[in-house]
């Protein structure tokens, strides 16, 4: 979920009230937007070549929030981005593929959940790593590297991981992320820098917007595998919670193994655990099915609401 970065942690602005209030309430609206797929499954028949664009809306909303500050702070740590970035893409992949492993699940649900291990880091990880008083600018650099760095990387990763469970179309997988990614990503922030002035007054709403576009893309993928649902929701919630309890505790830990510190180890956690699964579902039915997306649409909701439960209790451990 797009949301508008916070510089300070003191510093209070609307937009930051916002995103929070809109981090608040996501998971519930998610929910709901999974329960409205699941009871009317064919009120949203053929609206599944919609997620693309849909999922483009949302990136095009980050890129929005972007500005160079988000580049300069790359440059000024590029250790603690690149191991940030590196333990993301080793870490939850490896994940997704054990966990597939361990659970022995089935073909389609299996390249889902490794799909969403291989994703870029989420867009809710800012504000969630500033609820929880980490190192904001750090997760800003690793969230951003880890999106634009996506086409690159989250294909051959899926090709590796989830080759042997379906056939995965590394060159068309490329060409999508290309196309609701980085395009979006790049003109949200070129829409930034010429009218700055105007897309100001316009932040508090970009959280809204990106959890209300969300909301119908996880209705969309649950109407498409609604018949499934019934069967494999146990399952595949399961992998989910393993998915995210771990990433989220193994980001930390490599955080403080590199001797990072508390706020970037905090970052670390949340920049690791939380993946892009708008992306991930987006993906998934185009190249797999509407039942691969079915971890993307549980994760899209679960690690919300377990980053706010994490950040509220680091929080208050950092007083």
């Amino acid at each position: 979920m797009s949301t508008e970065r916070p510089e300070h942690q003191g510093n209070d602005t609307a937009g930051d009230r916002s995103a929070r209030r809109a981090v608040a309430i996501f998971p519930v609206l998610v929910l709901l937007a999974g329960a409205i797929g699941l009871l009317f499954p064919g009120s949203f028949t053929g609206w599944g070549e919609s997620v693309p664009y849909l999922l483009g809306v949302v990136m095009f909303c980050m890129g929005i929030t972007m500005t160079p500050q988000d580049f300069r702070g790359v440059a000024r740590r590029p250790w603690a981005v690149a191991l940030g970035l590196v333990a993301h893409y080793v870490i939850m992949p490896g994940l997704g593929w054990a966990i597939a492993h361990l659970l022995q699940l089935p073909p389609q649900l299996a390249a889902g959940v490794i799909l969403v291990g291989c994703a870029p880091s989420g867009t809710a990880s800012n504000v969630v790593t500033y609820l929880a008083r980490g190192d904001v600018a750090l997760s800003v650099s690793v969230a951003t590297v880890s999106t634009l760095v996506a086409p690159l990387v989250t294909p051959p990763l899926t090709l590796l991981l989830a080759g042997e469970y379906l056939p995965v179309d590394t060159g068309s997988m490329v060409t999508d992320i290309l196309k609701t990614v980085l395009l979006p990503v790049l003109a949200g922030l070129a829409v930034r820098l010429l009218a700055g002035r105007y897309v100001q007054r316009a932040l508090p709403l970009l959280p809204w917007l990106s959890a209300v576009t969300i909301g119908v893309i996880v209705t969309v993928v649950v109407a498409g595998s609604a018949d499934a649902i019934k069967s494999a929701a146990l399952l595949v919630f399961v992998a989910v919670v393993l998915h995210n309890g771990l990433g989220l505790v193994l980001g930390y830990g490599a955080g403080r193994l590199t001797g990072l510190g508390e706020p970037a180890s905090r970052a670390m956690a949340f920049e690791v655990g939380m993946q892009n699964s708008g992306l991930a579902a987006s993906l998934a039915t185009a190249h797999f099915s509407p039942l691969a997306a079915l971890p993307a649409a549980v994760f899209s909701v679960w690690h919300n609401v377990s980053g706010a439960l994490a950040a509220a209790w680091l929080s208050r451990r950092g007083r």
